[in-house]
């Protein structure tokens, strides 16, 4: 099942299509590592109060994303995983929020009143919280194989395209 969903990412666009699970364990009990970059353009973006439409399955245009999440892997094997993210940007806080999603083409619960997901509707796993320009911080979690997503939920944030999807197997 698990290898039908990472083909229709692949066809989609949201993974690579040799995506497969990468070994990066660092040893011990920490588990596999995964290298997440908070990433933004700048100062000189786009207004963030009003929802740009960029999430997943939002159906926006995703060339105009003024933000992005990477990752240094696609897909993990299941177990102990450690996400440690870097906050890139000069000027601007980000966090890393992870969830469970059972489809790529379901939009995450979004409030649009807030400018931002609904963390305990979406099935909020865990956070790296509000990381300042230039700091890291980590989360460790058992995952279980499915897919995963990846956001930053400061207000405007994930609309303006600041998600990431990545498998766990």
């Amino acid at each position: 099942m698990l290898k039908r969903i990472l083909m229709t990412a692949a066809l989609a666009g949201i993974l690579p299509a040799n995506a497969m699970a990468a070994d990066v364990s660092t040893g011990g009990t920490v588990g596999k590592l995964v290298n997440v970059t908070l990433v933004d353009e700048g100062h000189e973006g786009p207004d963030l109060s009003k929802n740009m439409g960029l999430g997943m399955a939002m159906g926006g245009d995703a060339s105009k994303a003024v933000m992005s999440i990477k990752t240094d892997v696609f897909a993990v094997p299941a177990g102990l995983v450690t996400f440690k993210a870097t906050n890139a940007s000069n000027h601007m806080v980000h966090e890393m929020l992870l969830a469970p999603i059972s489809s790529m083409s379901k939009p995450l619960p979004y409030n649009d009143a807030d400018n931002r997901v609904d963390e305990e509707a979406a099935g909020d796993i865990g956070e790296v919280a509000e990381l300042e320009p230039g700091k890291s911080g980590s989360l460790t979690v058992e995952l279980k194989p499915g897919l995963y997503i990846l956001l930053c939920n400061i207000p405007g944030h994930y609309a303006a395209g600041m998600w990431k999807v990545i498998a766990v197997q």
